[in-house]
C-alpha cells in the first residue's frame, strides 16, 4: 500500500537541543493505514515504511500522534541530500513494508 501527499517540514519540539524533523501523514492516509496495518503495529504503535523524496529513498517507521496522524522522520542525510530546511513543503511517497 503506497501514499503520496505534500506536507511541511516540522520541528520534534521535545528535542530542543537536538534538530529532529518529521512530515505528518495527511488524516485520511493515516485512517486507511491505521485500518489496513490493525495488529502491525511495533513499539510505540510503530509501522515501518519505505519513504521517498525526491531521489532519495530509505527505510525508516512512522509513528501515530496525539491528532490522530502518523508521524515521518525525515534524518539530516535525506535534508542534505534534497537540500530540505524547516517549513519546506515536501512531495513524500511511503509504502507500508509489512502489510
Amino acid at each position: 500500500m503506497r501514499f503520496e501527499f505534500d506536507a511541511e517540514l516540522w520541528r520534534w519540539q521535545a528535542r530542543r537541543h537536538e534538530l529532529w524533523t518529521f512530515v505528518s501523514v495527511p488524516a485520511e492516509a493515516s485512517a486507511d493505514i491505521r485500518e489496513v496495518a490493525a495488529g502491525l503495529a511495533g513499539g510505540f504503535g510503530s509501522l515501518r515504511v519505505e519513504a521517498v523524496i525526491g531521489e532519495t529513498t530509505w527505510r525508516t517507521s512512522i509513528f501515530p500522534g496525539g491528532d490522530g496522524t502518523y508521524a515521518l522522520p525525515v534524518k539530516k542525510a535525506v535534508r542534505d541530500a534534497e537540500s530540505l530546511d524547516l517549513g519546506d513543503v515536501v512531495t513524500v511517497a511511503i509504502e507500508l513494508v509489512d502489510v
